[in-house]
This record gives C-alpha cells, sequence and structure tokens, in this order.
C-alpha cells in the first residue's frame, strides 16, 4: 500500500541552527532517504519551499482570487513529504516515525 507521510517543520528551530547542526540534521535525512530507497520503500519524497514564498489561491463564484499565505497560528509547517511503500499501517507508521 502506498501511504503518504507528511513532514512538518519549525522554521524558527531550523533558522536556530548552527552550521554544524544543520550538516548533522541534513546528513540524518539524506541516509534515511537513502536506506528507505535501498529498501524498496521510498517512492518519491520532495522538500517544500518555505512558508515564506507560500500563496493560497481559491476560486469562488468564478472570481480567482491569490493571497499570501497561508499564515496559520501553528508553530510547525508543512515542509515536505514522503510517499511510501509499506506492507500495512503498522509498517508505515513505523517507517514515518524516524
Amino acid at each position: 500500500m502506498k501511504y503518504l507521510c507528511l513532514a512538518y517543520e519549525s522554521e524558527e528551530m531550523l533558522d536556530g541552527l548552527s552550521a554544524s547542526e544543520w550538516e548533522s540534521l541534513r546528513r540524518e535525512t539524506l541516509a534515511y532517504v537513502a536506506e528507505l530507497r535501498e529498501g524498496g520503500r521510498l517512492i518519491a519524497t520532495h522538500a517544500l519551499q518555505s512558508v515564506r514564498t507560500a500563496a493560497t489561491v481559491r476560486c469562488r463564484d468564478g472570481k480567482l482570487s491569490v493571497t499570501d499565505g497561508p499564515f496559520a497560528e501553528t508553530k510547525e509547517q508543512l515542509g515536505g513529504f514522503f510517499l511510501i511503500d509499506a506492507k500495512d499501517l503498522d509498517e508505515a507508521l513505523q517507517i514515518a516515525s524516524r
């Protein structure tokens, strides 16, 4: 079965990382992506642009509206996703937990 794992992040926390902390997190993430790929579990993964560059598009009553944002009152934003292939929900949860 295919499962979509959403990766949330705190931009404030990421922006506060030192260069070595950022590099360590990057290495850890890339190693896990490689592990999923080599194990035949990874279908696709992509990071998203910063929420600072986001736009919300709405079409209501035939009228198009584009606004900056979204600006949700949250500490974390959607930073990317992993589309995986897992045998069942339990395996998908195990994969997503890492």
